[in-house]
């Protein structure tokens, strides 16, 4: 009892290992994959109070109040809804145990704290959330050109309409064609499935 006590007092119960996938099912988060949907676990981080766990769908987060507590609460951010911003990677100094792996997930920020010898498979997961990052932001400004671009081909369409008498009739078609396009390009905008990135660049 006081070794778990001192570990949380000098905060070594928050340092993290990157499991193996041969001991995913071992893990509290895979009871909670949707394997349904072919939701699969790409990378997984578990220290003594929570358990980061990358999906090709979402980040699922066990998030633990202390290491001498077995309450846990079960955050879902999935990539779709929540944007991946600010990915950094923290290298340990010399009397260093611990690298740090940051990220801003759809303003939520996230620290964790990975034992040092972990430094290689994190490199792994940090290549493929930046991939991730500058995918959204990419897919973002295509869907406001779309949006822009749209908006004004629909403004001068209806500013030009030679049959007033069938005003009505063609604005609608033309607001029918613009949402239609436009929620084409915003499903495109919010992809739900990562799982090439994390096979491109996660190799343990």
């Amino acid at each position: 009892m006081f070794g778990k006590l001192a570990s949380d007092a000098l905060g070594l119960s928050d340092i993290g290992r990157v499991i193996a996938p041969q001991d995913y099912h071992k893990v509290e988060s895979d009871d909670f994959i949707m394997h349904e949907k072919g939701e699969k676990i790409f990378f997984l981080i578990k220290s003594k109070t929570d358990e980061y766990c990358f999906t090709n769908l979402a980040l699922l987060h066990l998030d633990g109040d202390s290491a001498i507590s077995k309450k846990r609460l079960l955050k879902r951010y999935d990539y779709y809804q929540y944007d991946i911003e600010d990915v950094q990677l923290e290298t340990a100094g010399t009397i260093d145990l611990d690298v740090e792996l940051k990220f801003m997930l759809g303003g939520h920020g996230f620290s964790i704290d990975v034992h040092k010898e972990h430094i290689e498979p994190l490199k792994d997961i940090y290549k493929a959330l930046i991939e991730i990052s500058q995918l959204m932001g990419d897919e973002h400004r295509r869907y406001q050109e779309v949006n822009q671009s749209l908006d004004r081909v629909v403004s001068s369409l209806a500013r030009h309409s030679g049959d007033h008498g069938d005003l009505a009739s063609q604005a609608q078609a033309l607001y029918g064609f613009y949402h239609a396009t436009l929620a084409q390009a915003g499903s495109a905008a919010h992809r739900k499935d990562y799982a090439e990135v994390f096979e491109r660049f996660i190799h343990h």
